[in-house]
C-alpha cells in the first residue's frame, strides 16, 4: 500500500475515462515490414512484368519448351523474398524490449501493467535498471539516469522532483515516482521515430545500373518488338493479300485464315520474343541477387546481419564513415583509466596496510566491494579493475551508499574511514585549492574522483572531520579493443572518419585521438552550429563533433552528401535513427535501441565494430566479380538490341528463345556464376557501368558482325531460317568463348576447368541435342563458311578489346575505390579537396563544352600568331624604308608627336591557349639576343 497522497495514482474511473479518450501509451516503435509487404516488393517489379508479358506471348504461340526462361525469373524472385524474410526474422528476434511491464500506482496500490496499458497521468514507480516507459515528471525521489541511447551523453543525469524523464532512458541508481505526461506518438522516442518513417532510396551503383538497363530495355522493347513482328510476318501477309479475295479484312483476318498463317505468326512471335528476351539481362539480375545473398550468408557467420542486399556494395564504396562514440568506439561501459596516489601525510600515514599495496588502491577496492549491492557504472568499473589485482579485502563496519545529493560514497573499516567522490564535494575549500590544478588536468579527458580519509560518519551519513586526500582515480568510457585497428584499416583505405556524438566534445576528442582518428585534436561544439552555413563550414573543417542533437546528426550527413560523398553511419541509439536513415549505408549495434536496428541496413549482432572490414571485403568481392561477369550478360543485351534493329529491315531475327537458353547457360550464366563467387579483395576502381560496357561492347559488335555475315550467306545461298539460326548460334558461341577466355585472365586451375567445360558443353549441346535446340544440319561448305565468319568475328573482338584496354582514362583521376563519382584534387600546399563529378550525362556535357572551348582557344591562338608574324615582317622591313627616305624621318617624328597616326608599340601582348604571349620587333629581339650572348 502506498500512503503518500501525492503518489496514490489514478482511480479506476479516471483510467476508464482516459482509455475512452484514446490517451493510452500505444507502442509507436518502428516496426519491420510485414511478410505481405516483403513478398509484394519482390514480386511486383518491372523486371517480372516484362518477363510475364513475354511468357504470355510464348504461350499464345504454343511453344511451351521456350518457357524455360521463367525458371530464372522464379529463382531471382525467390532469392529476394527468402533473404528479406530471413532478415526480418532475425531483426524480430533481436527486437526484445528491455522492460516488458511497468510498475504503476493505481488506487493507492502498486500493479504491473503492459506498456501499452499505461494512460496519461499514471504514476509509475522506477528503480535501478528500469526503462522509462513514457515521458514523465518526477514527483518524489532522486535517481541517476542514463540517457545515452537518446542523446549520446554518456554521463549520468541527476533527476529530482520536477525533473523530466524521457521515454527510452534507464535508471542507473535511485528510486523515483513519476507522473506520465506524454503517451504514444507524443513521447520523445516516438517523435524521432516518426521523422525516420520515410522510405530511403538505396544508393547502389549496381542496382542503379540494373534498373537503368531494365528501364531502357522496357522503353525500346515495345516499338522494336512491334516493328520486328510486323517485319517478320510481312512477307507471308503480302503473299496472302495478293492471292486472297478477303485481303481487305486486314491483318487479323489473315492471322486466323488457316494453319499456314498461324504458323507464320507463331514463328514471328517466337523470333520476336527471342529478340526481346535477349534485351533483358535476366541472368545478371539473378547473378547479382545470388552473389549478394551468398555474401549475406557469409557475413551472418561473422555475426553481421545484412537487412538489405545492396548495402554490402554501398559500404565498399563509401568515402566518409561517420562514427557514433558511445556503443561504436566505446562499449557503453566505464573503465578505470588510472590511479594517481598523493603523498601520504598526517592521519593517513598511520593506516596499516600491506607494504606492497598502495593506500589508494586499498581504499578504492574496498569501497567498491562495500557498495557493490547497489553498484552503479563507476562502482562496476572499479570492481572489474581490482578483480585482477591482489588487494586484501576488509570487512566494512559502516557503509554510506552513493547519494546524488552528496556526490560521494564511503565506508568504515578496521583500518580507517574512507570516502570516494567528486573533489568539489568531498574536500574542504583549502584542500581542494591545493589539488585543483591536478584535478583540472586529469578532467580534460576523464571523469576524476578523489579518494580521501575521514574520521568517520554521523548517524545521518555526513562526514566527520576534514577529508584528507590520498589520491585520484580517473574513469573513462571503455574503448573497444578492436577500435584502433578497425579505424586504422579505414584510414589505409582512404576513408575520411568523422566522430559524431552527443557527449562533451573534449571527451569525444580525447577518445578519438586514442583510437587514431585523423584530425581528432580539433573539435567543435555542435551547440554553436545554429545555421546551415555553420554546419557546412564545420563539415569541411572538423572531424570531431560533440553535443550533437539527432537533427544535427542528420544535417551533418546531408552536408557531406551534398559534397558528393558516399556516407556510412554507425550508431546504436534513438538519437542516431535520423542519421542512420539518411546515410547511404547505415550500421547499427544489436545491443542498441529497437529503432536503430530496424532502420539500419547492417546490424552487428555481436556489437563488435571490428566486423566492418569483413563487410568491405565482401563488398569488394561482389563488385569486382560482378563487373567481370556482368560483361557476359550485357553482351547479350547489346547484341540483341542491335540485331533486333537490324532485322526490322532484314528479317527474320536469327535466334529462337530455346537457342538463347543454350547461349545464356554456357556463355553467360554458368561462367558468370563461377567467376562471380571467386575471392577478390582488390580495391574497387572506376564506374560499374563503364567497366562493364568496355568489356561487353567488343563482343557485342563482333556477334553482330558474325550474324550479318551469316545472314548475308543465308541470302546468298537461299538457306532456310533453321540453318541461319544454327549458323548464328555457332558464331555467337565462338565469340562468347573468346570473351570468357579474355575475362578469365590470368588463368587459374579453376578457370581452366571452367573454360574447358564451357567448350565441351556447347559442343555437346549443338551436336547432341539437335532437336531440343532446333539445330539444322550443315553441309561442309556451310561449315567452312561458318568457320570463316567465326574467325573474322574473333579477330575483330580481340582487336576491339585491345583498343578498349589501351584507351587512356580521363584526365582527372576519380576516387572510385571508395566513393562513386568523386573527384580528388591535391593542392600545392598540401591537403586535398573532394568534389562531386555529377551524373554521367552532366559529365558528358561538361567534356563536350571543354572540348569546344579548347578548339576555340586554339583557333584564336592561331589567328593571333598569324597577326604577330605579319607585324614582325613589317618591323623587319622598316629599317630599309628608313634608309631609303632619311629626310622624312623628322617629319614622321613630328607627326607622331603632333597627334597624327600613332606608330605601333614596340611590343604587343596577346592572350593565347598556352598563356600570355609577348611579341617584340625584330630589332629589339636581335638586340636582346646579342646582349645575352655578351653576358654569357
Amino acid at each position: 500500500m502506498v500512503n503518500d497522497a501525492e503518489v496514490r495514482g489514478l482511480t479506476a474511473e479516471e483510467v476508464r475515462e482516459r482509455v475512452e479518450a484514446g490517451r493510452v501509451n500505444v507502442n509507436m516503435e518502428l516496426k519491420t515490414k510485414s511478410v505481405r509487404e516483403l513478398v509484394f516488393e519482390n514480386l511486383f517489379t518491372l523486371f517480372n512484368l516484362i518477363n510475364l508479358v513475354l511468357a504470355v506471348l510464348v504461350i499464345i504461340a504454343g511453344s511451351f519448351k521456350n518457357l524455360t526462361f521463367l525458371a530464372i525469373v522464379a529463382l531471382n524472385t525467390g532469392i529476394g523474398i527468402v533473404q528479406a524474410l530471413r532478415s526480418k526474422r532475425m531483426v524480430d528476434k533481436l527486437t526484445l524490449l528491455a522492460t516488458k511491464k511497468a510498475k504503476v500506482i493505481r488506487d493507492g496500490r502498486e500493479v504491473e501493467l503492459d506498456l501499452d496499458e499505461i494512460v496519461i497521468d499514471d504514476v509509475v514507480k522506477l528503480g535501478r535498471g528500469d526503462q522509462v516507459p513514457a515521458d514523465a515528471t518526477v514527483l518524489t525521489g532522486e535517481a541517476q539516469v542514463n540517457e545515452s541511447l537518446l542523446t549520446g551523453e554518456s554521463n549520468l543525469i541527476k533527476k529530482e522532483p520536477g525533473s523530466s524523464l524521457m521515454s527510452g532512458s534507464f535508471l542507473d541508481s535511485g528510486l523515483v515516482y513519476a507522473r506520465v505526461v506524454h503517451v504514444g506518438a507524443d513521447n520523445y522516442v516516438a517523435k524521432i521515430n516518426n521523422e525516420a518513417k520515410y522510405v530511403k532510396q538505396v544508393n547502389s551503383e549496381i542496382l542503379n545500373t540494373l534498373n537503368l538497363i531494365v528501364k531502357f530495355a522496357s522503353i525500346i522493347m515495345l516499338p522494336l518488338g512491334i516493328a520486328l513482328f510486323i517485319s517478320s510476318v510481312h512477307e507471308s501477309y503480302a503473299a496472302w493479300t495478293a492471292a486472297s479475295p478477303d485481303a481487305t479484312l486486314g491483318l487479323l483476318a489473315w492471322m486466323f485464315s488457316g494453319p499456314e498463317a498461324w504458323h507464320a505468326v507463331s514463328a514471328a512471335i517466337l523470333s520476336t520474343v527471342g529478340a526481346l528476351l535477349g534485351m533483358v539481362p535476366q541472368g545478371l539480375v539473378l547473378l547479382t541477387s545470388s552473389v549478394l545473398a551468398i555474401s549475406t550468408i557469409r557475413l551472418a557467420r561473422k555475426n553481421v546481419l545484412a537487412q538489405q542486399l545492396y548495402c554490402i556494395e554501398t559500404l565498399a564504396r563509401v568515402d566518409v564513415l561517420c562514427l557514433d562514440k558511445t556503443g561504436t568506439i566505446t562499449s557503453g561501459r566505464m573503465e578505470v583509466e588510472g590511479t594517481y596516489p598523493l603523498p601520504v601525510e598526517g592521519r593517513a600515514a598511520a593506516v596499516h596496510v600491506p607494504r606492497d599495496v598502495a593506500l589508494l588502491d586499498f581504499a578504492l577496492a574496498n569501497i567498491a566491494r562495500a557498495t557493490s549491492a547497489d553498484a552503479n557504472e563507476t562502482c562496476k568499473a572499479l570492481l572489474d579493475h581490482y578483480a585482477q589485482l591482489q588487494v586484501p579485502a576488509s570487512e566494512p563496519t559502516r557503509v554510506v551508499p552513493f547519494s546524488s545529493a552528496k556526490k560521494w560514497s564511503g565506508a568504515v573499516f578496521s583500518e580507517g574511514a574512507f570516502v570516494m567522490g567528486a573533489a568539489q564535494f568531498v574536500l574542504g575549500r583549502a584542500a581542494f585549492a591545493r589539488v585543483e590544478e591536478r584535478v583540472a588536468a586529469l578532467a580534460s579527458t576523464c571523469r576524476v574522483l578523489v579518494v580521501a580519509q575521514v574520521e568517520g560518519f554521523t548517524d545521518e551519513g555526513d562526514m566527520v572531520g576534514e577529508a584528507e586526500p590520498i589520491g585520484f582515480v580517473t574513469i573513462r568510457d571503455e574503448i573497444r579493443a578492436s577500435a584502433a585497428e578497425t579505424i586504422g584499416y579505414f584510414c589505409e583505405q582512404g576513408v575520411a572518419l568523422n566522430v559524431i556524438s552527443g557527449d562533451d566534445p573534449r571527451t569525444v576528442s580525447s577518445i578519438a585521438q586514442v583510437v587514431g582518428v585523423p584530425g581528432a585534436d580539433a573539435y567543435v561544439d555542435a551547440t554553436t552550429l545554429d545555421t546551415p552555413s555553420k554546419v557546412d563550414a564545420a563539415v569541411d573543417r572538423y572531424h570531431v563533433f560533440g553535443r550533437v542533437t539527432p537533427q544535427q546528426k542528420r544535417e551533418l550527413v546531408q552536408a557531406l552528401q551534398r559534397r558528393g560523398h558516399t556516407v556510412a553511419m554507425t550508431g546504436d541509439g534513438v538519437n542516431d535513427v535520423l542519421a542512420l536513415k539518411e546515410a547511404d549505408c547505415s550500421v547499427a549495434m544489436a545491443a542498441g535501441s529497437d529503432a536503430a536496428r530496424n532502420v539500419a541496413e547492417l546490424v552487428l549482432v555481436d556489437n563488435d565494430f571490428a566486423s566492418m572490414p569483413a563487410v568491405v571485403a565482401e563488398g569488394r568481392r561482389a563488385i569486382n566479380n560482378l563487373q567481370r561477369s556482368a560483361a557476359l550478360f550485357l553482351t547479350k543485351t547489346l547484341f540483341s538490341m542491335g540485331l533486333a534493329a537490324l532485322c526490322i529491315a532484314f528479317p527474320p531475327y536469327p535466334f529462337q528463345p530455346i537457342q538463347m537458353t543454350l547461349i545464356n547457360f554456357f556463355c553467360i550464366g554458368y561462367p558468370g556464376f563461377v567467376l562471380g563467387l571467386e575471392a577478390n579483395r582488390a580495391r574497387v576502381e572506376g564506374s560499374f557501368l563503364v567497366n562493364v560496357v568496355k568489356r561487353a561492347l567488343p563482343a557485342s559488335i563482333s556477334v553482330i558482325l558474325a550474324a550479318c555475315l551469316c545472314m548475308a550467306g543465308a541470302g546468298l545461298f537461299a538457306l532456310d531460317s533453321a540453318t541461319l539460326s544454327t549458323m548464328c548460334l555457332i558464331t555467337t558461341s565462338v565469340v562468347g568463348c573468346c570473351l570468357i577466355f579474355r575475362i578469365s585472365q590470368p588463368f587459374t586451375l579453376l578457370r581452366r576447368l571452367l573454360f574447358a567445360s564451357i567448350v565441351a558443353g556447347l559442343a555437346i549441346g549443338i551436336l547432341g541435342f539437335t532437336e531440343l535446340f532446333s539445330i539444322a544440319h550443315l553441309s561442309w561448305g556451310m561449315m567452312l563458311y561458318v568457320a570463316l565468319a567465326s574467325l573474322a568475328a574473333s579477330a575483330l573482338f580481340f582487336t576491339l578489346a585491345h583498343a578498349m584496354d589501351e584507351r587512356p582514362g580521363a584526365g582527372r583521376r576519380l576516387a572510385t575505390g571508395f566513393g562513386r563519382g568523386v573527384r580528388v584534387t591535391r593542392r600545392k600546399r598540401g591537403g586535398t579537396r573532394v568534389t562531386s563529378t555529377g551524373s554521367s550525362a552532366r559529365r558528358m556535357v561538361t567534356r563536350a563544352y571543354a572540348s569546344f572551348t579548347k578548339r576555340h582557344e586554339r583557333t584564336g591562338a592561331a589567328r593571333a600568331d598569324a597577326q604577330i608574324e605579319a607585324a614582325e615582317i613589317r618591323d623587319a622591313e622598316a629599317p630599309a624604308s628608313e634608309a631609303a627616305q632619311p629626310a622624312r624621318q623628322p617629319e614622321a617624328k613630328g607627326a607622331a608627336s603632333g597627334g597624327g597616326r600613332r606608330r605601333a608599340p614596340a611590343g604587343s601582348v596577346t592572350k593565347s591557349a598556352s598563356g600570355i604571349r609577348v611579341a617584340m620587333p625584330a630589332r629589339k629581339r636581335a638586340r636582346m639576343g646579342s646582349d645575352r650572348s655578351h653576358t654569357s
